[in-house]
């Protein structure tokens, strides 16, 4: 089912959690419904970064056969989700700006997407490559917060950035022979699987921290 197919394709698992946590952070301030409205905000633009990140990968991806991805099986085309990718684009700005987000938190939603782009787009491939978990994540509760007229506790952005980032040493380990062998070369694929999968817990622990004594 081409939906179904849709919502694989932009990393789904990691869209809802994106989501939920944006809902999370929402309830600080705003009321429930405001918060489902800042949920599809973020659900737009969470469809831009998958999809384009399977865009982008469609090369790799179909050299290392990885035919779970739907565009390596056929499910759905190139085409398609190059098409959609500006539509969930223009939906993620105009669902931010006409909603509780307004201006400010559109702003700075959008520089959450720029920096995720950019991690697609070159830095994944850079020794660069946590920053834009850093970025994206810590802008996530700034665009809601200084939507709302105040700021992000420093557990919540600094919890978000830690965990993230973690997530991002920890993500790449499954593929990592492959990413070295395909030339994409961020920092977890320069420091080795060992190094990673040390760091993911540092960094991860270092969340755990945060949660305990800055909250």
């Amino acid at each position: 089912m081409i939906v179904l197919a849709l919502l694989r394709a932009c990393h789904f698992g990691p869209t809802v959690l994106v989501t939920t946590i944006a809902f999370f952070a929402a309830s600080f301030e705003f009321s429930a419904f405001e918060s489902i409205q800042i949920c599809l905000a973020i659900f737009a633009g969470q469809l831009v970064v998958g999809w384009s990140n399977d865009v982008i990968d469609y090369p790799l991806d179909r050299a290392a056969n990885r035919v779970k991805k739907p565009l390596v099986s056929g499910e759905i085309s190139l085409q398609l989700l190059q098409r959609l990718i500006p539509i969930a684009l223009l939906s993620a700005t105009i669902i931010s700006f006409i909603g509780p987000l307004g201006l400010s938190g559109t702003l700075v939603h959008l520089l959450g997407l720029l920096s995720a782009m950019t991690y697609n787009l070159k830095l994944k491939s850079t020794i660069f490559s946590p920053l834009p978990y850093i970025i994206s994540f810590g802008a996530l509760p700034w665009a809601i917060f200084l939507a709302a007229g105040t700021t992000p506790p420093l557990w919540l952005y600094l919890a978000l950035a830690l965990f993230t980032t973690a997530f991002h040493f920890l993500n790449v380990v499954k593929d990592l022979q492959w990413d070295i062998e395909q030339g994409v070369l961020g920092l977890p694929q320069r420091i080795g699987k060992t190094r990673s999968l040390i760091s993911a817990a540092l960094l991860a622990l270092a969340g755990v921290l945060v949660l305990l004594f800055l909250r």
